[in-house]
């Protein structure tokens, strides 16, 4: 597991990461999501020991974190760090050797990833003369070349296409599957939704939810979505009820003092009911209510 426990960082007088805590779960997928200067990075990067901390402490295993430990961590950062003249395969390996793979092992390595990811014919090209989503797959590759103990993934799916986020889940399922923690930062929130065990929603700097994404959407107000055989308008005057939008025969509601079966039995009253369904906030609804 690793903790994170009142994390903060400075930039002269700006406050960069506030008071921040956090666990990523062993075998699990955490989310970390936030807007542009939210944090993410920073945090990412603190973890990783690329950047000191002003204050809190990163605990990994129960302990707190040491440089030995982080050399069996595996890192994408979000300004990509790879060699732009060098050969796709040659780097892989170069990078495996490093963190202690014996050559045998390193090429093999190096040769499954390019095929999983669809670039075993591109091993001798050079990175530079790849599509920007082929560099970032051979990025991903170079993340977990080592075999890491535990990924930190910033912005892991950006510029890549469905089949290659699909074959991406794939891998970090099978980390996770042995136990390997995920942290991974990402503006997509449908995928983030989809994806992850965990969330941690940052907003200037600080922690403003987290959460499973089934505890984050419990969190949220719950909204009823009615469809009519008529028009819907009448609601807006019903009391107990708050109208959130009303189109045409379907209204989404809030129901601040009726109950549901109230609803019904007066929509009911009025005409034919072709749907009364409870709407869970999706995370995109509540990451907008928590960082407005």
């Amino acid at each position: 597991m690793l903790e994170i426990d009142h994390l903060t960082r400075r930039f002269g007088e700006a406050v960069a990461v506030d008071d921040v805590s956090f666990e990523v779960a062993a075998g699990g997928l955490t989310g970390f999501v936030g807007g542009n200067g939210a944090g993410k990075t920073t945090t990412m990067r603190m973890i990783m020991g690329v950047l000191a901390t002003d204050g809190g402490e990163i605990r990994w295993q129960g302990h707190e974190v040491t440089a030995a430990d982080r050399r069996a961590f595996g890192y994408m950062p979000e300004e990509r760090g790879l060699y732009p003249k060098q050969p796709v395969h040659d780097q892989l390996v170069y990078l495996a050797r490093l963190q202690g793979r014996t050559a045998a092992a390193a090429q093999s390595a190096a040769t499954d990833l390019l095929d999983r990811f669809d670039l075993a014919s591109r091993r001798r090209d050079k990175l530079e003369s790849l599509s920007l989503g082929n560099q970032q797959r051979v990025q991903i590759a170079a993340a977990v070349i080592g075999d890491p103990d535990l990924l930190v993934l910033d912005e892991p799916f950006s510029g890549l296409d469905p089949a290659a986020v699909d074959s991406m889940v794939d891998l970090l399922r099978e980390y996770t599957s042995r136990g390997v923690p995920v942290i991974f930062s990402s503006h997509q929130l449908d995928l983030v939704e989809r994806l992850s065990d965990g969330l941690v929603v940052l907003h200037r700097g600080r922690v403003v939810a987290h959460g499973s994404p089934d505890e984050l959407r419990r969190s949220g107000a719950t909204r009823h979505r009615l469809v009519l055989g008529g028009d819907a308008g009448w609601v807006r005057v019903l009391p107990g009820v708050t109208v959130v939008d009303v189109d045409g025969a379907s209204a989404l509601l809030e129901l601040t003092a009726a109950s549901t079966d109230e609803l019904l039995a007066e929509a009911m009253r009025r005409g034919s009911v072709r749907e009364l369904v409870e709407v869970r906030p999706s995370i995109a609804d509540i990451y907008r209510k928590v960082t407005s």
